[in-house]
Parts: C-alpha cells; structure tokens; sequence
C-alpha cells in the first residue's frame, strides 16, 4: 500500500516546522530587511525627500517602514489566526503553526512587492502598491487552502480569517502612508483599492472552491468520504496522536473473517512463551487502526508474546484499535482448547526458485515461515496464505499449520505477493518437497526481549523492539529472532544470520512484525537496517545469548482460530480508497494548474492594469 507509505512522509515536513520564536524572529528580520532593500531600489515612494537623510537613516527608515507594514501585521495576524481557529474548533493549528503560516505567507508577499519595487525602476511606473495588493490576494488564496484543508471550519470560515494578514498589511501601509504623505493629496483611492481587492478574492475563492469540488467529488461518490476531512484528520494524527481518523475507516469498514495461529510452551505450572501468527494487517498508519497491532497484543498476556506477521495485506487493516480485542479473543479460545506434546522435529529448511520454506513440526502441527530473501519481497496476499496452509495440511497429515510471512527482504520495486504471480508457483512448488520428519521427545525453550532502547523508530525499531525464541530439540537448536518493525533492508537478514553463528546455534531466521508504527517518521518506508546496522547486530547477538540461559524443558502446543467479524478496511474499500486517491492525484495534476493558473492571470490583468472608473 505504497500510497499510505508515501503519505506518511508528510510526517517529516509537519512535526519539523520550526518553533513560534523562530517564526517571530524571522518575520522579524526578513520585514526589516525587505524594507531596506525597496527604499534604496525605490526610495522616492516611502518619503518625499530622501536625499537629505544618511545612509544609516535609510537603512532605518526604510527596515522601520518594512517592520510596520510586513512584520507586525503578519505577526499579529499570527496570533489572531490561531486563536480564531481554535475558537471555532479548528484542529491541527497551533501556534507554531499558525506564526510559520505567517511567516511563509509573508516571505511570499515581500518577494512579489521587491519584484513590484524592481519593475517600477525598470520600467518607469509605480507598482509597488498593486504588487502589494497583488501578494496580500494570492497569500489569502494560499491561506484559505492550508486552513480549509487541515482545520475542519469549512470554506467560508477559513475565507475569514484568511482575511487577517492581508487586512492588517494593506491597512498598516495605509496608515503609514498617509503619515508619509501628511498635507498632500494620497495618490490613491480607498474604494477603488477595496474595490480590487475584494474582486480579486471573490476570484480567487471560486478557483479554490471548483478545485476542491472537483477533486473531493470522487471520493464522495466512491467511499462517502470527504477528501479535507480525510488529510485533515490525518494531521492530527501526526501533530497530536489524535485517533479520530478511526471513525471515518469506521463508516467504509468491511467485517470479514479470518485466522489466527497460535504456537504455545508450557512449563508445569504456566505458559512460558506465546508465537502468534494473525492473517490480519498491521496498518495502516502511525496508531490508527491496527498499526501498532504487534505491540498492543503481545501486551494482552502475561506471558512472553512474538506476533509475527502472518499472509495478509492492507486489505485486512483493522479500521480501528478496539478490533484488536477479537483477535485477542480468538487467541484466548486456542490457548484454552490447546492439547500439548513434548514432541518436536528438527528445523529444516526447503527452497524452489525464489521461494524459501523452513519447518518445524511439533506434534501433529507444524510451523512454516515463509521467506522470498535475498530476494526482494512484501506482503503474502491471505488467499496465497490459506492455499499455502491447507497445501501443507494435507501433504503432511496435520491438524494444524501456522503460515508466517518472515517479511525480512525490502525492495521498493517488490509489491505485494499476488495470486498468479511466479512467487506464488514457486511458493506453492516448495510444498511438493516438505516431508514430515522424524520427531523426538524433549524440547526445550528459552526467550529474550530487548527494547533496543537507544534507538528509535527513525531507526525502523518499533516499541517492541527484537523478541527471541531458541527452541532446542535433541540435535538441534533455533533461534527465532523478531524485530518490532516494517521490513528488513534487503541483505541485513543474511548478515544478522551469519553474525550469530558462532553462538552455538544450528538454526537461525530473523522476521519483522511489519508494525506501521515507524512509518509516521523519516520517509514512507522505514525498513530496519538502513542505519546502524552493528548496533542492531549486538542487540541480537546478545538477545540470543540470554535467550540460551533461559533454556528450560516444556511442551509444545498449537492451534489455529477463526477471527469472526472483524472490522477491516476490506478488499473493495481498500482497494477502491487507494485507487481513488491515485486518480485524484493525477486529476489534480490537471486541474490545479488550469484552474489556478487561469485565476492569476486574471486577478494579475485586473490589478495592474484595470482601471475603475467611479
């Protein structure tokens, strides 16, 4: 589901704005400055004697002059915007927000009146005042998109109070202006400058209207969904860990069933260690939803808790965190109708092409780890996933088979495992070779886990970080290794494995949850592996070691649930949220720049070069 990856890049751009001081400090600066450089290109329109005052006076006056009619507007308009909004129960504006809006709605309107400042030299005209109206227009336009789009007030209110800046500017300039010229005539008349100004807005709000009714249309029709409502919920989701996008996937949510596999070891008196597999999706995002599903479920029991990442795609996002409480259920059911042997095989290892199986049967079950490495791979579609367990039921004569998707090899380029693709064949082909091996009597078990505390999910480490399970049987001992993350950097699997081979282990496969809570920083993709890669290496080394110490005799159970009823994105809607959003996108690609393009040549024509007469 590449696009809700790339959406979360967003991420980077909106929790890295810089503080409100900063903001203050560089509207500011950037006023004062903006002002100096005008007087000295056109000195004659701040002041009617400007060669009778130093050097020193004209930096002064003229970055006095840029303060009044660009700095403190845009700073007052700053702080009014964010009370404005939160007053009406905007989200997502804060005040950091808010003064970097200003700011870079500022920085906007002080190059289109240096560029104004500049033609009036070169072409021997004064249009330093229409480039000022002209900027305050299109700095409103920008305004009435960010606040439309992101804070949840609706169109004719973010036209309000996208009014504040360009108000305060064209008044302060006003007000100084008629300081500068005091006993003369202004060269200007107030009605025909509101006249050209609330005609160029009016402009303006239609372009902006049109386009986002042209482009929510689709996703309206197709999901019942609004576009603003989607991004700006979003947002809030990055800023504030806000869940409230939950309730829109809630209203387009699918209920399907679907299953979870369960493999437990029991000491006398309790269980020492749980390995899930659910076929449901961690995702889509951040918290929302199932994201963060590995984490929140390992948590649910006492005792230790791996959730691997079974065959499912996006199309099983749960829509909200509370259906995590079914799979929760499913699991305690297994758990309860769970019969146990001190019976196990050897972990052995089977490979077709691309495809790469390795097994390890307990009793009359079986667990299969699936893994397409060193080749690039992502998700195992549920369909290939069921095919693949019933496949291996029934040439091995088992009750149960837990199917594990290891996710250990990203590639950009790798999409989702898909039924007909040759990896599906070669998949199923691996199966013809599996036989049921011989197994002995005696296991035993040792498990670790590391919060990998000093690194972060900048790193690709979710909230789990890495979770290890050796299984020793007569010959032979596994480590099963667990990252809390999105993927593995295709290569890292292979050098995490040859790493610990002299830690007297026969067996080694490393896995990731694919837990989606990573991706809400850096990029979209946020594989483990891609930065410090040895110190990652020493957290596994040593997860292993303690995980051996740990080694205690217990039996072995396992069990397969059907999940009833949980609420998912859903393969239409999945499908159908994703593909609308693409076409959007390319619609988008379109219609902007025709729409808007259209709209400033228009306003540009009526600014500069309309005349009202009144």
């Amino acid at each position: 589901m590449s696009s809700m990856s790339s959406v979360a890049g967003l991420s980077k751009y909106i929790r890295t704005l810089p503080r409100t001081e900063i903001s203050i400090f560089s509207m500011i600066f950037i006023s004062f400055m903006v002002g100096v450089l005008i007087f000295f290109i056109s000195p004659e329109y701040f002041i009617l004697d400007t060669f009778d005052i130093s050097t020193l006076e004209k930096v002064f006056y003229g970055g006095a002059y840029g303060f009044g009619v660009l700095g403190i507007s845009s700073i007052m308009s700053g702080a009014i915007v964010q009370h404005w909004v939160s007053s009406m129960k905007g989200i997502n504006l804060k005040t950091k927000h808010a003064m970097f809006l200003a700011m870079i709605s500022m920085l906007f309107l002080s190059i289109v009146t240096i560029f104004g400042a500049i033609f009036s030299i070169l072409f021997n005209g004064d249009y330093v005042l229409n480039s000022i109206l002209f900027g305050c227009v299109l700095i409103f336009a920008f305004s009435i998109l960010v606040l439309w789009s992101t804070s949840s007030i609706g169109l004719i209110k973010s036209a309000f109070i996208s009014c504040i800046q360009p108000l305060f500017v064209i008044s302060m300039w006003i007000i100084l202006t008629f300081i500068n010229q005091t006993g003369t005539t202004p060269e200007f008349k107030l009605f025909t400058l509101f006249f050209k100004v609330v005609v160029a807005g009016v402009v303006f709000l239609i372009a902006i209207f049109s386009f986002i009714t042209i482009i929510e249309s689709p996703l309206k029709k197709n999901l019942g969904l609004g576009l603003l409502d989607l991004l700006s919920l979003f947002i809030a989701h990055i800023n504030e860990g806000s869940t409230s996008l939950e309730k829109l996937f809630e209203e387009i949510g699918e209920p399907v069933d679907t299953l979870v596999g369960v493999l437990s070891f029991k000491r006398v008196d309790k269980i020492k260690a749980i390995f899930i597999s659910p076929f449901v999706h961690p995702g889509p995002i951040g918290d929302i939803g199932g994201a963060n599903m590995p984490s929140i479920l390992s948590k649910r029991f006492n005792s230790f808790t791996m959730v691997a990442h079974g065959p499912s795609t996006h199309d099983f996002n749960p829509v909200s965190a509370k259906e995590i409480d079914k799979i929760e259920t499913a699991v305690c059911d297994a758990l309860e109708e769970m019969e146990y042997s001190s019976y196990c095989s050897e972990f052995i290892r089977y490979s077709k092409e691309k495809a790469n199986i390795g097994v390890q049967f307990f009793g009359d079950n079986a667990l299969v780890l699936t893994t397409f490495a060193p080749h690039g791979s992502d998700d195992i579609e549920l369909g290939i996933g069921l095919s693949l367990m019933i496949k291996i039921q029934s040439k091995c004569d088992l009750e149960s088979g837990i199917v594990v998707d290891c996710h250990n090899s990203f590639d950009e380029e790798s999409g989702r495992l898909l039924p007909g693709s040759p990896k599906m064949f070669h998949l199923l082909d691996v199966v013809d070779d599996i036989k049921r091996t011989e197994q002995n009597e005696g296991i035993s078990v040792g498990c670790y886990h590391d919060l990998m505390e000093d690194l972060d999910k900048s790193n690709g480490v979710g909230e789990d970080g890495v979770k290890v399970i050796v299984v020793e049987t007569i010959g032979q001992r596994t480590a099963y290794i667990l990252f809390d993350s999105n993927n593995m950097l295709r290569g890292f699997r292979e050098k995490i494995i040859e790493s610990v081979k002299g830690l007297d282990l026969d067996e080694v496969e490393v896995m990731t949850t694919d837990t989606h809570s990573v991706n809400t920083l850096s990029s979209g993709y946020n594989p483990i592996g891609r930065t410090k890669q040895d110190e990652i290496i020493e957290h596994v080394k040593s997860s292993c070691r303690r995980a051996m110490n740990d080694l205690e005799e217990v039996e072995a159970g396992v069990k397969t649930k059907r999940i009833v009823g949980i609420n998912t994105f859903g393969p239409n809607n999945s499908t159908e949220l994703i593909s609308t959003i693409s076409s959007i996108v390319a619609v988008s690609k379109i219609m902007a720049p025709l729409i808007f393009i259209l709209a400033i040549i228009f306003v540009f024509i009526w600014i500069f070069f309309y005349k009202p007469i009144f």
